[in-house]
């Protein structure tokens, strides 16, 4: 990918790249801006457990989870045995990872409330072998790669590399080794699939009518299954869906007072538990809201 600046007459000028000399250019950029770029919240840089280093630890408060973030300039290297090996790490140590949070943090956070089933493994690098990413194109592996890029005038780009739609389980390839399989045993990496499965056709075909329409909304929303709902995130999450038997639980990621709902189909749910992030549900059926419903999306655009 090439970035162009636009001159005042409409010609355009290549912005030449410039590279990153060092692992740690990266990773100041990353922990600084470690929610707008990840939505996650910082915990540690460089912390130490059991003879390794860990160069960012991070935890995402809406999957309730830690998060180990890894900076690479170089590509030689095997980004699933490093990954698993973290994963490993973590889950044999989960006290020291509380200890941690709470210490650096100042806060109290319970072991039972942390899901160690979403921790997961994040790579950043300026860039990564085709090899690399054929290596983590598992639709349920807890590693994420992420390429980062710096251009002239100060610019940057941020690319998440996406499994492919195709991806298949890695379990077959975890079950000839005991210390991966304990690891993938564990951790869950959920798929819309898992959302769906046991749903009637007819609450599948609104899931997806709603799906396409929230994915038009704008050229960049992006899908992410959690473990109790499916977010529609564009750098923030916008709205989550719950898919149930017979009815689709919608949450708009906004303040319920700040929401302009002239027909007042949503619900307050800020004083309620509920699973999706935000104030507003809207208990859904049917399509013949659609519309509509998409115009309040809109504002939490």
């Amino acid at each position: 990918m090439h970035l162009y600046n636009l001159n005042p007459k409409s010609s355009i000028t290549i912005l030449k790249e410039k590279p990153f000399k060092l692992e740690k250019e990266i990773q100041q950029v990353f922990e600084i801006n470690l929610n707008e770029l990840m939505d996650l919240q910082l915990v540690k840089s460089e912390f130490s457990i059991k003879n390794k280093r860990i160069d960012t630890l991070a935890y995402d408060t809406q999957s309730k989870a830690f998060i180990i973030i890894e900076y690479k300039r170089n590509k030689n290297i095997s980004v699933v045995d490093q990954g698993f090996t973290y994963l490993s790490l973590m889950l044999e140590n989960k006290a020291d990872f509380i200890v941690e949070y709470n210490e650096t943090l100042k806060t109290n956070l319970k072991r039972s409330e942390v899901d160690w089933s979403q921790t997961r493994v994040v790579f950043v690098s300026t860039g990564f072998t085709e090899n690399q990413k054929t290596a983590t194109n598992f639709k349920d592996i807890a590693i994420e790669l992420w390429e980062v890029k710096r251009y002239e005038n100060n610019l940057i780009s941020v690319n998440q590399i996406k499994k492919s739609k195709a991806a298949e389980s890695i379990k077959p390839i975890t079950s000839s080794n005991s210390k991966l399989e304990s690891v993938a045993k564990e951790i869950k990496v959920y798929t819309e699939e898992d959302h769906l499965d046991n749903k009637s056709d007819k609450i599948i075909e609104l899931y997806e009518t709603f799906k396409e329409a929230i994915l038009n909304l704008a050229d960049d929303i992006e899908l992410e299954p959690k473990k109790l709902y499916i977010a529609f995130k564009k750098n923030k999450n916008l709205v989550d869906l719950v898919v149930l038997q017979n009815r689709i639980r919608l949450f708009i990621n906004m303040g319920f007072g700040k929401l302009d709902d002239p027909k007042g189909i949503t619900e307050d749910v800020s004083n309620k538990g509920h699973w999706g992030n935000g104030d507003c549900e809207i208990s859904i059926k049917d399509t013949k809201d659609l519309e509509y419903i998409m115009s309040l999306i809109k504002q939490a655009i």
